[in-house]
């Protein structure tokens, strides 16, 4: 019998990072290992990182610093501890990682994370740095199930990864060079995953790939499937109450993803449809492939399609060259959509991407200013969003307990929390809820009806 032994892993950036961390976590334990939360208490630590964002990537290294104190700890206390970084960090800088962080033992890119078992033993074996080449390569084909036990432990809500790499080539974006070009996971092995993870209790899945709506994979048959036709298959299974996909681009939103959101009650009406600027100047800079009209009539159509549909997405400040002009046409789209809610960052150079050696860099001043601007413009349409919610009433699943004995938290269709005074045994079901008080970061509401079978 394999003597157990303990793994943290930490996550960095995106949805797609923590579904790799979950399965990090699931390729490990036919080794013995198995999660803990404190750092403190494992044999082995793993950064899961994120290439994305400058702040994300040196957040990384103050952790590894924060990983040498443990390990010398452990190490003076006679018990071996190991460092892995994974992801796009050491997919992109494996060395300059070796180099600043002597304390890692072990350095595995994000394509080949199912690796790390292998790479574990020759570290502690050999007793030296273990890198990977960082191939890009199909990981799909190396992914093995979760045990039932994991999976419940992480809740009712899952992600499953259907698609990754991007072949747009964003100027900003480092994606491309970090996860590759596009590849699409054949459909049989998603639905034999969906159904895995809705049989151990999982009701709401979300779909992730970086450009998830590019899906394009085998499907049972050996003909191609769109995203459209995955959404349709995955919720005739049992038991699955939701549906979700993230994230999308706007060049790939075409007639039958936006028939979906008309057809299939199971799959939410709330999407984020990221576009980066407002600005057709800009977005041409950004080699973003759309326009602002052609973005605003995606979001008339889908709300042709379902009327109830609410929107988030992302937004870049001070992209190189960005006139006052330009900036002011990103707040007039944030009102002209109504975004429910968004992400928003100030731009920062990444090392290889065109827009780095762009010469009208926007000084770190004007971008804080215009960023707070903006983050003002998103918190009151999110704001008058969610004062719409008062006395409506939705479907709730419920998640967990609540802070407050009686009380049990959900999401809505939108992702909003949603607290409730009722019975535990709702958790993993849906019912409708009235919302009776909407606050700056939840909601409360009351039981409206008889509470159904979460996918029935």
């Amino acid at each position: 019998m394999t003597a157990e032994r303990r793994v943290h892993i930490k996550s960095f950036g995106c949805q797609m990072n923590v579904y790799d961390s979950h399965r990090l976590a699931d390729t490990l334990a036919p080794a013995g290992f198995s999660e803990t939360s404190r750092p403190e208490d494992a044999d082995l630590i793993v950064l899961n990182t994120c290439h994305i964002r400058e702040k994300a990537e040196e957040k990384v290294f103050s952790e590894l610093g924060r990983m040498r104190v443990i390990k010398e700890a452990a190490a003076i206390a006679g018990r071996r501890v190991t460092i892995a970084v994974a992801g796009c960090v050491a997919q992109a800088q494996g060395r300059e990682i070796v180099r600043r962080a002597p304390a890692v033992d072990i350095v595995v890119g994000s394509q080949n994370y199912y690796r790390l078992p292998a790479l574990l033993a020759r570290a502690e074996r050999d007793c030296s740095v273990v890198e990977t080449d960082f191939p890009v390569e199909d990981k799909f084909d190396n992914l093995s199930p979760p045990s039932w036990a994991a999976i419940r432990a992480r809740g009712v809500s899952a992600f499953v990864t259907v698609q990754e790499g991007c072949d747009k080539f964003c100027t900003f974006c480092v994606v491309p060079y970090t996860r590759g070009a596009e590849a699409s996971r054949p459909a049989a092995n998603i639905l034999a995953e969906t159904k895995h993870l809705a049989q151990a209790g999982v009701r709401e899945i979300t779909l992730l790939g970086q450009n998830v709506n590019a899906y394009d994979g085998e499907a049972p048959d050996g003909r191609r499937w769109g995203l459209a036709r995955l959404l349709a298959r995955i919720s005739e299974i049992p038991r699955v109450a939701r549906v979700r996909y993230a994230t999308s681009h706007p060049r790939d939103m075409d007639a039958s993803l936006i028939a979906a959101h008309r057809d299939l009650p199971k799959l939410m009406a709330f999407l984020h449809l990221p576009v980066q600027s407002g600005s057709d100047r800009i977005l041409s800079r950004m080699k973003r492939r759309h326009t602002r009209a052609n973005y605003l009539d995606t979001i008339g159509r889908l709300r042709a399609a379902r009327p109830d549909m609410a929107f988030s997405s992302d937004f870049i400040v001070g992209f190189p060259g960005e006139s006052e002009d330009d900036f002011e046409a990103t707040l007039s789209l944030v009102d002209e959509v109504g975004f429910a809610g968004a992400f928003s960052f100030k731009y920062s150079a990444r090392p290889g991407t065109p827009s780095a050696e762009m010469p009208d860099q926007i000084d770190e001043a004007t971008k804080s200013e215009r960023l707070y601007r903006l983050q003002a413009a998103i918190d009151r349409n999110a704001a008058a969003f969610n004062a719409r919610c008062l006395g409506r009433t939705f479907d709730v699943l419920f998640e967990k307990p609540g802070r407050h004995a009686g009380q049990i938290v959900g999401r809505s269709p939108y992702l909003q929390p949603v607290q409730v005074m009722a019975a535990h045994s709702l958790i993993g079901q849906v019912a409708a809820v009235t919302i009776t008080e909407v606050s700056s970061n939840s909601m409360f509401g009351a039981i409206a009806r008889e509470t159904r079978a979460a996918g029935d």
